[in-house]
């Protein structure tokens, strides 16, 4: 296969992550306002930190493979960022919270584990195979750690 077409594959892969951490994050900044609980507060910057730390691995790649990390569009966040808000006004519990995490949490690995499978077969580069598993296996951790505030 030609370069042209690993470098497509391995970007459109990249965008799939970038975006991926990038909504993680966002949706963390919108419910950090209402978390009461510290430990909770804590647990989620380090989360933060981590996916903002895979947007950078990401962004770096695409640079290396000539691309630039597409954002989401505006009416997408907007939708999470309003829908965060709702569901917060509602119940801001870390319980409640916990749960909004663990089901963003379950949408990002099933959309990592749709995008590893589609690469699969294909040139990807294997640096952009392994960030998309790194990234799947630390949202699944994400998942396990978020289920001790489900326990109350």
């Amino acid at each position: 296969m030609s370069q042209a077409v690993r470098t497509k594959q391995t970007a459109t892969l990249l965008q799939a992550i970038y975006k991926n951490v990038k909504m993680a994050s966002d949706s963390i900044l919108n419910l950090m306002p209402k978390i009461k609980d510290s430990k909770l507060k804590n647990d989620l910057t380090v989360q933060l930190s981590v996916y903002e730390a895979y947007a950078s691995r990401a962004a770096k790649l695409l640079a290396d493979e000539g691309a630039k990390p597409e954002e989401e569009g505006t009416v997408t966040k907007l939708a999470s960022k309003w829908g965060s808000m709702m569901n917060t006004m509602i119940d801001s519990t870390s319980t409640h919270i916990a749960e909004m995490i663990v089901e963003g949490a379950t949408m990002g690995v099933n959309d990592m584990l749709k995008q590893i499978r589609e690469s699969e077969n294909t040139p990807v580069s294997e640096s952009a195979m392994k960030l998309a598993r790194d990234v799947c296996a630390y949202e699944e951790k994400t998942i396990e750690e978020m289920k001790e505030y489900l326990r109350g």
